[in-house]
């Protein structure tokens, strides 16, 4: 069932700073000089937009009489060189042909029509018909100039309301990124939802643009109507994720999957409190050489599959940007750990993580209701995808933690690896995990691709049936083995609440729906809903290379790129058979962030948080063996538990009362080589678990 969700005041603001400390990131400290250095080596030297209009067709609104086929290119092709400049500025991008176009409106036909596994339900809940909007642009896109042509295209993808599945413009787009030098966030002062600037870049020039004044314009439109205006062209999949990526999209766009902006600056009005300003800021285009697309072939070559990858691919890769753009002393941090990685060295202190992209903050925290452990987890896209080297990162953090709770923080992330997710459950959770599973759409390709690739083989009969009886999709299995979501088990046993936003999806949506269905703790919501991405997320690469014969995927030109969400999910637990898409996950209670908040590390947030974990009850459980092997008498400690359950291979052997702690419990018989777990009961329910 549905959890019954609350809304949380925001704490008052004098109990915020000089109460709430800890967890600070360790990065690298850098001069003023030194980080706008490290953040122009990053981001790889900036061009104005107005600047580069003239390379990008997609960028400008000039109309021809001429068909595509007769346009003359624009030096040459995709991705020829146009002489010096800065990086963004390097390379001219040609029209689609005729033929290209139809090419690329074709394959998208094939693509949703045979493979998407949401096509019924975005069809029925978004009142949308996007097969018939390729047909009528396959008969009409002759009288369209090269931005029309690819604005339709974006559009109609945008409209499946899907991040998973996605148009991505010609490759000459997909390495640049048009930013501002600054960053807008919400907050709210009382119900009265306002927004600031929360960072400003060391790129900004502009020195009355602070971190902190309130926007009240937009180019002379009230910030609520062009926040509400940019959430209208974004996918996401309710109105909470649509709005949060409408406000994101204010200042950074990646044009691998948007337009580049229709004007080439920005009038923004703000305030101070006292004073009121205007600033004409520039966009400017960025290609940063550092910045590669996640989830591909890191996956390849690390023998992940990229069939099993749930990741919001423009959400990561914005992550990554905005990183490269604001915060040189991450970007150093980054830089030194991959050395350290590549050389097997340990970072230099256990307060700073080998992976500093996936864990950027961890620590206790001190706050007015105690110390608690505090986790940002980034990214569920490690690099060189080393998702056991993730994993077993983040269970030498916790064991670092303060046992008395831990605040787990997934805000903005927009998902990885699968498996990476799912198997991270068990370390906070005595209970068995069960992975998500995912269902193919019930069509004629469907079975002959499941046919004919052995890692989809359990998909083929199950389609076979649904086929003959009509089902609309076939039986679900899991992409993640069940045996290594239990394979490492709890290693945390103090309470667990999880912190969410709209911009968790994908991977992050079946991690928040798995810790809620399998009871690991309290969801504290910073929006109404995580992102709502229920499916595992196949790219066009992954398309070509599918073993049917023969594969209708042909290459498209000019590098243009296309993504589509190939299974879809389904929760497991109460909700068992519930997708995940367009629905995400509700948390236990909603958060409305604070002007503190957005400018001091989140500390009004992180109170809430411990003031929640304050009132869960605490348990330990910790077991040894009594004399040498082979084991014939364990010894138990723990508190607040009344019963130990002894199970050795999977089997119960042994139930005790507890009455005094540490206890020693003689086994029925002695123990070799066997697993064996202790798990630790209060009033009937289980709560925590340990291997010995």
């Amino acid at each position: 069932m549905p959890p019954t969700q609350t809304t949380s005041p925001s704490v008052p603001s004098q109990s915020r700073s000089s109460q709430v400390t800890g967890a600070e990131p360790q990065w690298p400290k850098l001069s003023e000089q030194e980080a706008r250095a490290e953040v122009e080596r990053a981001s790889g030297g900036a061009t104005t937009l107005g600047d580069l209009r003239g390379a990008l067709p997609a960028a400008r609104g000039r109309r021809t009489d001429k068909t595509p086929a007769e346009r003359a290119p624009l030096g040459g092709g995709a991705g020829a060189v146009a002489g010096a400049g800065g990086a963004a500025a390097a390379v001219v991008v040609s029209p689609l042909t005729t033929h290209q176009r139809e090419t690329v409106i074709d394959q998208a036909l094939l693509m949703l029509e045979e493979l998407y596994a949401h096509l019924p339900l975005k069809r029925a809940l978004h009142a949308i018909d996007p097969i018939q909007r390729l047909r009528l642009l396959r008969l009409n896109h002759q009288a369209l100039d090269e931005r029309e042509f690819q604005s339709e295209m974006i559009d109609i993808f945008v409209n499946l309301r899907d991040l998973h599945t996605n148009y991505l413009l010609p490759s000459g787009y997909q390495s640049k990124y048009a930013f501002l030098p600054f960053r807008v966030e919400e907050y709210y002062a009382g119900e009265e939802r306002k927004y600031l600037v929360s960072g400003v870049s060391p790129l900004n020039t502009d020195p009355n643009l602070k971190p902190g004044v309130d926007i009240t314009h937009w180019s002379g439109v009230p910030i609520e109507l062009a926040v509400a205006r940019n959430a209208r062209r974004e996918a996401g999949s309710n109105p909470e994720a649509r709005r949060a990526r409408g406000l994101e999209a204010l200042t950074l766009r990646w044009l691998g999957m948007s337009l580049p902006p229709e004007e080439d600056w920005v009038t923004l009005t703000y305030t101070d409190g006292t004073t009121s300003r205007e600033s004409r800021i520039e966009w400017r285009v960025i290609e940063p050489g550092d910045v590669d697309m996640p989830a591909g072939p890191d996956a390849s070559a690390s023998g992940v599959s990229t069939k099993a990858v749930g990741l919001d691919v423009k959400t990561e890769m914005l992550r990554r940007v905005r990183k490269a753009l604001f915060d040189g002393s991450a970007v150093r941090a980054d830089v030194e750990m991959k050395k350290n990685r590549r050389e097997g060295k340990a970072a230099a202190t256990a307060a700073i993580s080998v992976m500093p992209d996936v864990y950027p903050r961890f620590g206790d925290v001190t706050t007015p209701s105690g110390k608690f452990g505090y986790v940002r987890l980034a990214t569920f896209a490690p690099p060189n995808a080393d998702i056991n080297g993730a994993v077993n990162e983040f269970v030498r953090i916790v064991r670092t933690l303060s046992p008395k709770g831990l605040i787990l923080d997934v805000r903005g992330n927009g998902g990885g690896y699968v498996n990476f997710g799912e198997r991270l459950l068990q370390t906070m959770s005595p209970r068995p995990i069960t992975p998500e599973p995912f269902h193919f759409v019930t069509t004629a390709f469907t079975l002959r691709l499941a046919q004919a690739e052995s890692d989809l083989g359990l998909w083929a009969q199950p389609l076979a049936t649904a086929l003959a009886t009509g089902a609309g999709f076939s039986q679900g299995f899991p992409l993640t083995d069940p045996a290594e979501c239990n394979n490492i088990g709890q290693v945390y046993q103090g309470p667990v609440l999880l912190v969410t936003d709209a911009f968790c999806y994908s991977t992050t949506d079946m991690f928040a729906a798995g810790f809620q269905d399998h009871g690991v703790g309290i969801i504290l919501g910073c929006h109404d809903n995580t992102g709502a991405g229920g499916a595992n997320v196949w790219d066009y690469d992954v398309l070509q290379s599918l073993g049917v014969a023969p594969n209708p995927f042909v290459a498209l030109p000019g590098g243009v790129g296309m993504r589509v969400a190939a299974r879809r999910s389904t929760r497991v637990g109460e909700r068992a058979g519930v997708p995940l898409e367009d629905l995400g996950v509700v948390p236990d209670e909603r958060y409305r962030m604070t002007r503190a908040d957005l400018l001091e590390h989140n500390v009004d947030l992180i109170a809430k948080a411990a003031q929640l974990l304050a009132a869960r009850p605490l348990q330990s459980l910790s077991i040894e063996a009594v004399g040498a092997a082979p084991v014939n008498q364990v010894r138990v400690t723990s508190t607040n538990i009344d019963r130990v359950d002894i199970v050795v291979d999977g089997r119960p052997v042994q139930s005790t009362d507890i009455t005094a702690s540490p206890t020693v419990i003689a086994l029925p018989k002695s123990l070799g080589t066997g697993k064996l777990v202790a798990q630790g009961y209060r009033a009937g329910a289980l709560v925590a678990s340990v291997r010995l």
